[in-house]
Formats: C-alpha cells, sequence, structure tokens
C-alpha cells in the first residue's frame, strides 16, 4: 500500500476537473542512475540468501532426528537440537517473510530486470542442487554399499535442500517473473555439474572393475571390501550424475542454449575437460605398455596398477568428448575457434612437456651409459607425452595448413599465439636463470661429486621445450601479421566510424559492422532494454543472428561518412544514417 501511495504521489494526483494536485509534487522521485536501488537489492538479496540457507539448515536437522529417532544419532545432542529450531523456527519464518517482499516486487519489470535478482536465483539454484545432489547420491550410495550408518542425516539434507530446489526452479521458469539477466546459467551449470560426477562415477566404476580382472589375470591378492560393492556405489554416482546432466541438457534446453555462458560451460566442461582425461588416459596406458615391453626391473602387478583407472579414463573421455567436439559445428565461429585452439593447447601442453622429459632423460643417458632404472622409465614417459600430445596437436593446428583468410583476422587466434609465445618466453627466461645458477654452483663447488650434466639436464630439458614453443608460435603470429597487412588494402574504408544502436545482443551486429566497413564499432543500448518476450530485445533465434549480420552488412555497402549511426530493431529493420562531419 505504501509502495502504490508514493507511485500515485510520484505521478501526481488528477482532480476530476482534470488539474494535478500541487503536493504531489513535493515528494521527489529517485534520480537517474541512483545507487540506492542497487544498494538495496544487494542488502535484501545477501540477507534473502542467508536466511534460505539458515532455514534450509535448521529443517534438515530437525527432519534428521525425526528420520533417526531412538538412534545413537540424536541421543545427548542438546546444542544440536537448539540450534535446529532456532533455524528453523526463527530463521524459517523471516526468510517466508522477506521471500514475499521480494516476490511481490517482482511485477516490476525493472527488478526482473536487475542483476540482483538473476544473480540471487543462480546462486542459490547452484547451491540447492549441488548440494541435494550430493547429500541424495551419497545416502543412496551407502545404503547400497550396506552402509547403514548416518544414512538418515544425507537423506535429511538432501531431502530439504531438494525442495529448496524445486522452489527455486520454479521461480526460474516462473511465467512473469523469471530473471532477465542470466536466465541460461541455471541450465548450463547444473548441465556441468552432472557431467562431471556422472562422469567420475563412470571412470571409478569402470577403473574397479578392470583392476579386479587385472589383479585376477596376476594372481594378486586383494584384501578389504568386495569389490563389486565399490562398483554399485560409483553407479550409483554414475546415474544419478547422468540423470542430472540429463534433466539439463535436454528438457531444460541447456542443448539448444547459444549464449556466450553456454559457449563457455561447452568449450571449458565438454571439450577441455574431456580431452585432459581422455589424454591423460591413454597416455598412461601407452606408457604402461611401453614399460611391459622394455622395462621390466619391477614386479608386473606394480606396472599393471595404474592400468585399469587409466583404460577407465581414456575410453570414458574419448566419449565425451567425441560427443562434444561436434556440438560447436551449431554455434557460432567464435566457439568453433575457441573449441579448436582449446584442443590444440592440450595437445602442445603435451607434447611439450614429452620433448622436456625425453630431453632430460637422454642427457642423463648420454652422460651416464650405465644409468639407472629410472632414467629409462623417464624417458618411457616422456615418449608416451609425447606420442599423445604430438598428433593430436598436429590434427587440431594442422600446421601445415594455411589459415583461411576469415580466420587471420580472428581475436581468439591472436590471442592464442600470443599468450603460447609469451608464456613459453617468460619459461624460457627463468630456465635459463636456473641454469646459470647450476652453472656456477657447478664452478664454486669443488667438493660436489653430481656432474654439471646432471646438475642441468632437467631444466635444460624444459628450455629446449619451451624455446621450440615460443619460436614456432612467434613465427606463425609474424607470419599472421604479415598476411594481414598484405589483404587490409584490399578493403575500401569508407565510414570512420559506426555507432550502433540495439536493445539486443550486439556482439554479432559489431563484429558484421566492423568487417563491413573497417571501422570502430561504439554500441548505444537502448533505455528501454526490450523485455525478453519482445521481438525486439529477444534472444536471436537459430540463424537469426547471421541473416541481422547479413542485412547489416547490406545495409552499409556503399555507405560514405566519417560517421554513421544504425539503429537495430525492431524485428528484422536495419536503419543506416550517415552523419555529417562536427
Amino acid at each position: 500500500m505504501a509502495d502504490r501511495l508514493l507511485t500515485l504521489a510520484a505521478e501526481g494526483l488528477r482532480q476530476p476537473g482534470g488539474e494535478t494536485v500541487s503536493a504531489a509534487r513535493t515528494v521527489p522521485a529517485p534520480a537517474a542512475g541512483s545507487a540506492q536501488p542497487t544498494v538495496r537489492r544487494l542488502i535484501v538479496y545477501t540477507l534473502l540468501f542467508a536466511l534460505v540457507v539458515v532455514a534450509a539448515t535448521g529443517l534438515s536437522g530437525l527432519l534428521g532426528r525425526l528420520l533417526g529417532a531412538g538412534t545413537v544419532l540424536v541421543a545427548g545432542d542438546v546444542a544440536g537440537q537448539a540450534r535446529s529450531l532456532a533455524f528453523a523456527l526463527i530463521g524459517g519464518p523471516m526468510a517466508a517473510a522477506l521471500w514475499w517482499y521480494v516476490w511481490r516486487r517482482l511485477d516490476d519489470a525493472t527488478e526482473r530486470r536487475s542483476v540482483g535478482w538473476g544473480l540471487y536465483l543462480t546462486l542459490m539454484y547452484a547451491v540447492s542442487l549441488i548440494t541435494a545432489a550430493s547429500w541424495l547420491l551419497g545416502a543412496l550410495a551407502a545404503v547400497t554399499g550396506g552402509e547403514w550408518q548416518g544414512w538418515q542425516l544425507s537423506l535429511s539434507n538432501g531431502l530439504v535442500w531438494a525442495g529448496v530446489l524445486a522452489w527455486h526452479r520454479w521461480m526460474w521458469r516462473h511465467p512473469r517473473r523469471s530473471p532477465w539477466v542470466m536466465s541460461d546459467v541455471p541450465a548450463v551449470v547444473g548441465a556441468a555439474f552432472g557431467l562431471i560426477i556422472g562422469v567420475g562415477g563412470t571412470v571409478t566404476a569402470m577403473a574397479t572393475l578392470l583392476d579386479t580382472a587385472i589383479r585376477g589375470f596376476t594372481a594378486s591378492a586383494s584384501v578389504g571390501d568386495p569389490w563389486w560393492r565399490s562398483v554399485l556405489q560409483s553407479l550409483v554416482w554414475a546415474v544419478g550424475g547422468g540423470a542430472v546432466w540429463w534433466w539439463h541438457w535436454s528438457l531444460e534446453g541447456g542443448r539448444r542454449l547459444k549464449t556466450g555462458f553456454a559457449d563457455v560451460g561447452l568449450v571449458v566442461v565438454g571439450i577441455l575437460g574431456a580431452i585432459i582425461l581422455a589424454l591423460g588416459g591413454a597416455g598412461t596406458v601407452l606408457f604402461v605398455l611401453l614399460r611391459l615391453a622394455f622395462d621390466r626391473t619391477d614386479p608386473v602387478s606394480e606396472i599393471l596398477e595404474p592400468l585399469g583407472a587409466a583404460i577407465a579414463a581414456g575410453a570414458v573421455g574419448s566419449l565425451v568428448w567425441a560427443y562434444h567436439r561436434t556440438i560447436p559445428s551449431e554455434r557460432a565461429e567464435a566457439t568453433r575457434q575457441a573449441a579448436k585452439l582449446v584442443t590444440s593447447g592440450v595437445g602442445l601442453a603435451a607434447a611439450a612437456t614429452g620433448i622436456g622429459i625425453v630431453v632430460n632423460s637422454a642427457l642423463s643417458i648420454a652422460a651416464t651409459p650405465l644409468a639407472g632404472d629410472g632414467t629409462r622409465t623417464l624417458l618411457l614417459g616422456g615418449i608416451s607425452a609425447l606420442a599423445v600430445g604430438g598428433p593430436l596437436w598436429w590434427l587440431a593446428w594442422k600446421p601445415g595448413v594455411p589459415p583461411e583468410p576469415t580466420e587471420l583476422g580472428r581475436r581468439g587466434r591472436r590471442v592464442y599465439l600470443i599468450a603460447v609465445f609469451g608464456l613459453s618466453a617468460v619459461v624460457a627466461v627463468i630456465t635459463l636463470l636456473v641454469i646459470g645458477y647450476r652453472v656456477f654452483e657447478f664452478m664454486l663447488d669443488d667438493a660436489s661429486r653430481e656432474s654439471l650434466v646432471d646438475r642441468t639436464r632437467a631444466p635444460l630439458g624444459l628450455l629446449v621445450a619451451t624455446g621450440l614453443a615460443a619460436g614456432y608460435h612467434f613465427a606463425v603470429w609474424r607470419h599472421d601479421r604479415v598476411l594481414t597487412a598484405a589483404a587490409a588494402p584490399a578493403r575500401k574504408r569508407t565510414v570512420g566510424k559506426v555507432i550502433l544502436v540495439t536493445a539486443g545482443d550486439p556482439d554479432a551486429m559489431a563484429r558484421a559492422a566492423a568487417e563491413a566497413t573497417g571501422a570502430s564499432v561504439t554500441v548505444w543500448r537502448k533505455a528501454d532494454g526490450g523485455a525478453p518476450d519482445e521481438t525486439e530485445g529477444a534472444a536471436p533465434a537459430d540463424g537469426a543472428a547471421d541473416e541481422l549480420a547479413d542485412l547489416l552488412a547490406r545495409a552499409l555497402d556503399g555507405v560514405s561518412a566519417d560517421r554513421v549511426l544504425v539503429v537495430m530493431g525492431p524485428g528484422s529493420r536495419v536503419e543506416v544514417i550517415p552523419l555529417a562531419s562536427a
């Protein structure tokens, strides 16, 4: 009621004759750009987050005592019971009252558009999802493995946090009060979390099965719990994680999201994580095989010890990578390039590591022909890393194939090249200092029996690897600059500056304007912002962004002016206004 009275006072109450009450003008409205709403939202949403966590903690404690009534779990814990009652009976009503205040204000479009509402819902959804899934799957895994002690507490925590998750999912999907900012984050976070625990459970279950088979092959005795119990518990996590991933990836629309955050999640978790898992597993398998063939000094059972986990990691990582590597082909060009650069970077790191280890062990063998078994094992490890990382880098980077003209101007390629040769150069300089220190230490220490090669072979191997990486990528960067400079005069620049006015996502439009004119682009956002369900402010449908970019490029074709104003919307409308020089 108070909010309504303030609104009426700010707008001005009109008499039946149409005159405005002058007293209404004495109530000042919040100044444009005032920090008061932002501070208020920060305090309110932070307090709401804390109160929800407190209330959920208290309810889970009470539910755990109810499920475990009569057991040792709840006997004599007066302090814990008092804490649960205080959290539930005091924190719960406070959280409900504050939520009702926030929920009523979300009828205002400004509140829905605020970062605070989207950030709160995203954080609470992620926290409740991770907490509920971890407790519920932990309780189910404990019961499956015959561990009955303490499962009531895990179940109570999981059930309460599952209720919090369902409550916040309802708000996230509400047709009129869902957030406009960060609305895609819950689906991406849920899919990534489910994929991680699903892959972890699957790898653990497969590794246990393979280790059991290998131990049977080598006739080594096993002491402890039955192997099938660990497999069943791991399968619980695998199935639960897969269910969480499928729910958010398929049902919640994570697969169809084409936002920047969704692309980052796809590249980092689905491609980068899978490649590291697959490459690490494959390299370990090759290392074990090489040791069986050329380094049989240790018992066979000890050599085969990491084989089961390596096969499981390599197989599961390869499957996850094979599935996700095809998805960037449906996304923007920047996403496809990011996937390629990530793959190349992992392969490069593995290959460089292998080169450094091979140089290190080769210097040791050359200096001491009767080198021990440790040096031979080190050499085989370096060969394994180089054998799996080198082909991956070659297939992803394609050093013998000239880059496409459109790829030369991409920011991702330039950043990748600069980052690789820059970091490699820094490491090489530090390694040179270490080598110099070792040399002077050898010259000044007459009593030392360690040779100069033994002192410097490890940093020398690192220097060779980083030097090769830095030199190659610096040469590629210089070559790209030459090709870009040669192609630059072919583009006729007729526009000095483009001012782009839009309510939607301006990234694709800004790139199209820059490529069409060669001019700098300044983005101005419309004040109303545009609602997500409106045509102008909505996220572009599949292919709509490319169509708008083509329309903009055609509209700018032939335009010649020092400055050009481009107004996007509504819908597919593009208006180009040449401006006179100041």
